[in-house]
């Protein structure tokens, strides 16, 4: 079975294709907010269905306390560092945050087993892919080299796998502590979910079928996850 990490080079992929698009064709913002939305489906069907049960039944109310209220004020944090971004380098560091508990919470996933580390590396690659055309199109109103944008796109999602590689060692922990882990990654997910991917989605007003991209999205993982068994 592949590392966590390699597993990373998925949704790095697709953060590459989704810069690629962006320098030479700005997608509609209808599109973009159709793809927010699946990708908000996707992560919160695998946060309901793999992380949080896995959290439930392991009987440790405590740890399950501190990892959260860890997670609760880590991303209360990077919300505040956007916050104060200002300017392309601002904006990027906190695109970089992003990208590091991103591989943080994959190196979990594949802590607490092979499958839930498979389903959140398809999840995560939509929100990837997304991710990609942000910095893409940010970085696009200052910069005018496409290939420059590519390379500091690149750049970013190396550290994708950096946190995947911090992550995987969790697995080692005493089940108390991995407990923490699990609820501090399931607390990233939900925050990904509310305050990220909805609310840039409902930028642009809503249709029906981009709203109902959300359940598709959901309702997708959880037929892959029944497929895989």
């Amino acid at each position: 079975m592949a590392s966590a990490w390699q597993f990373t080079l998925i949704p790095a992929a697709a953060a590459m294709i989704g810069a690629v698009i962006a320098v030479n064709a700005r997608p509609k913002a209808t599109l973009v907010s159709a793809i927010q939305h699946f990708a908000a489906g996707v992560v919160f069907a695998a946060a309901a269905g793999e992380i949080l049960p896995d959290v439930m039944h392991r009987g440790s109310p405590w740890a399950t306390a501190i990892g959260g209220a860890i997670g609760v004020v880590t991303m209360l944090l990077v919300k505040q560092l956007e916050e104060w971004a200002k300017g392309p380098a601002g904006l990027l560091t906190a695109i970089a945050v992003d990208i590091l508990i991103d591989g943080l919470v994959l190196g979990i996933g594949f802590a607490a087993s092979p499958k839930v580390g498979i389903l959140l590396t398809i999840a995560l690659t939509i929100e990837i892919l997304f991710l990609g055309l942000t910095v893409a199109t940010e970085l696009g109103e200052s910069v005018r080299s496409k290939a420059r944008i590519v390379g500091i796109t690149a750049g970013l999602i190396i550290l994708l796998p950096v946190g995947a590689l911090l992550g995987a060692p969790v697995a080692l922990l005493p089940g108390p502590i991995l407990t923490g882990f699990f609820a501090f990654g399931l607390v990233a997910l939900l925050y990904l979910v509310t305050e990220e991917l909805l609310i840039e989605a409902h930028e642009t007003p809503d249709r029906p079928w981009v709203t109902a991209m959300f359940f598709f999205g959901f309702l997708a993982l959880l037929l892959v996850e029944e497929a895989i068994g």
